[in-house]
């Protein structure tokens, strides 16, 4: 079985008992943190894969790193993944379930490649514009800066990409150009 389905089983299980204690948010809050960890310190993910380090002092470990910022099922889901060796599985696990808890929400995430820093005002009426589009109640926007765009506009929202950036409009042009279709 691949590891995304893994992780995707794990997600949906995840979900279920997050909904059922109503925690949903809090718990997709928690993950974000543990994503945010993992991402900027792969140290974290050796030592808790280490084969010659024991599972009670990986916990023990886990438990020290995020002291209160965890709740019980996100602490024990992540003992669980250590106790299975399941740890590779983590990020997409916690992607797939942010996805099922916007989902559930009747939202969904959008990143928003841009050539400076947005402002919130900006994002707002980004959010408000690409919501009806991509049939959502709601949009939460991520704003990545990419100065290679020139300008313009990059807007993702799950597999669909909208692309008002100054740089396609160019390779448009330099396209029709080679092709002297204009």
């Amino acid at each position: 079985m691949s590891n995304l389905t893994v992780a995707n089983r794990y997600a949906e299980a995840l979900f279920k008992v997050a909904q059922e204690k109503n925690v949903l948010n809090e718990l997709n809050a928690e993950l974000q943190l543990v994503k945010d960890v993992i991402e900027l310190t792969p140290e974290f993910v050796q030592f808790v894969s280490h084969p010659k380090v024991k599972t009670d002092k990986k916990q023990a470990f886990i438990k020290e790193s995020f002291g209160q910022a965890l709740s019980e099922p996100s602490l024990h889901l992540i003992y669980l993944l250590v106790d299975r060796k399941r740890t590779d599985i983590l990020v997409p696990l916690i992607q797939t379930f942010k996805k099922l808890a916007l989902d559930a929400q009747d939202k969904a995430e959008a990143l928003v490649y841009s050539a400076k820093p947005l402002a919130k005002e900006d994002e707002q009426q980004i959010a408000e514009l690409f919501a009806k589009k991509a049939g959502k109640k709601q949009l939460e926007v991520k704003n990545v800066v990419d100065q290679e765009l020139i300008g313009g506009l990059k807007i993702r929202i799950g597999d669909r990409i909208y692309d008002g950036s100054v740089k396609a409009q160019l390779d448009r042009m330099q396209r029709q150009l080679i092709a002297g279709t204009r």
